[in-house]
């Protein structure tokens, strides 16, 4: 029995998330047997319709390219309210002209569209990358509780957890939590973010290049952070602690930041923190070319926030910074990456709010990097812990595909 897949994205189809977190997704759907078309949706903010996506993979004929076009308000909550308004019933004009036998969507946000869309159609849906996003945005302070997205986000998701035929949380800690509240233990199937662990492969020539052209020696010792800045992420805090990291590793120390934040931004609070904007590199770069950033690096950065919610997600770069061998400095309670880097190696914890803790947390970033192997043991996290294989068994769990 063949079936057609409607994925239900909610970045742009050029969205360095949509390219490392759906591309994969898609290519694993494509290769089953079974599947014998998907329709691929992306909500693109930018108010056009984007070129088709290049697939590089084999069966990406399977594939038909169907995006969303956002109303573009310039008010944010406008264009949310208005997109919750227009996509169930434009989604539900590409099920019936399509006959979509299961919906899956990427993350809650886009699950919240599949819920509405399954009122009417009571087609199956599925949320993959399932996370409490509503108090995410409650607690980083980009939504307040009486704010209407914060309202709705939070009641689909409830909707979410009663209506979809299988949830697949990225972090056990939330699967824990879900069996608690009394969902079935069979409708749910942890799947992390995952990392195609081949694309972010450390290579040494590309690191002699990368640190040529960046005018970096081989003597000098390498931090990394890929993201935003804000939000969830620490803002001010994070420049903070790359100060420390410059005091503590002194003059070999060199920073690269990948980040969408505007430059001049990032410049002005290098200099707020002391920093010498002489030893920083910045850019945002395409997400093709980060490995070999991350080649060129030593350890790297994960900066989230703290917050109650926080150990209920993976963290995309966390992957492809382990992928490519890079220990991580890493906040405390993110997932359930803190908890393996304290358990298997792979980095340093640190809580700001512990005195002397990221000095502790630093020390040890040093010792780890005295094992000459580092990187391939860190790298063996990734494989065990990152594999898209885990993806593809959800995939056969949920949909019974050959």
């Amino acid at each position: 029995m063949f079936m057609t897949i409607l994925f239900l994205g909610y970045w742009g189809v050029n969205d360095p998330l949509t390219v490392a977190t759906i591309f994969p997704h898609l290519e694993i759907l494509a290769s089953f047997h079974s599947i014998n078309k998907i329709v691929f949706t992306t909500i693109e903010r930018e108010g056009q319709i984007p070129n088709r996506p290049t697939f590089l993979f084999k069966g990406h004929d399977k594939i038909h390219f169907e995006p969303l076009i956002s109303r573009r308000l310039n008010i944010n909550i406008l264009e949310k309210i208005n997109d919750f308004i227009v996509f169930p019933n434009q989604i539900k004009r590409i099920i019936n002209a399509f006959k979509v036998d299961s919906v899956i969507s990427r993350g809650a946000p886009a699950g919240a569209l599949a819920y509405l869309v399954w009122k009417v159609t009571k087609v199956p849906f599925f949320v993959e990358s399932f996370e409490p996003h509503a108090d995410y945005m409650l607690e980083s302070g980009v939504w307040r509780r009486f704010d209407p997205r914060y309202i709705f986000q939070r009641a689909w998701e409830e909707k979410q957890k009663k209506y979809a035929s299988g949830l697949m949380p990225v972090a056990d800690n939330y699967k824990r939590k879900l069996i608690q509240e009394g969902i079935p233990e069979a409708r749910i199937y942890t799947v992390p973010v995952a990392v195609h662990a081949e694309s972010f492969q450390f290579d040494k020539v590309v690191r002699e290049q990368s640190r040529k052209r960046l005018g970096f020696s081989s003597l000098h010792l390498v931090g990394v952070y890929v993201g935003k800045f804000g939000d969830i992420y620490y803002d001010e805090e994070a420049f903070q602690i790359f100060k420390t990291s410059f005091d503590y590793f002194g003059d070999s120390f060199r920073l690269i930041i990948l980040s969408p934040n505007p430059k001049e931004k990032l410049l002005e609070k290098l200099i707020d923190a002391d920093i010498d904007v002489n030893k920083v590199f910045i850019t945002k770069s395409a997400h093709s070319d980060v490995p070999a950033f991350l080649s060129a690096s030593d350890f790297a950065f994960s900066t989230i926030k703290p917050a109650a919610s926080r150990i209920y997600c993976s963290p995309t770069k966390n992957g492809e910074y382990w992928a490519s061998g890079l220990p991580i400095l890493i906040t405390n309670g993110v997932g359930d990456d803190s908890d393996i880097i304290e358990r298997e190696g792979g980095g340093a914890v640190f809580d700001l709010s512990v005195k002397g803790s990221l000095a502790n947390a630093l020390l040890k970033m040093r010792e780890l990097l005295k094992n000459p192997d580092y990187r391939s043991k860190v790298r063996e996290l990734a494989i065990r812990h990152r594999n898209l294989s885990t993806t593809k068994k959800a995939y056969l769990y949920f949909l019974g595909c050959y």
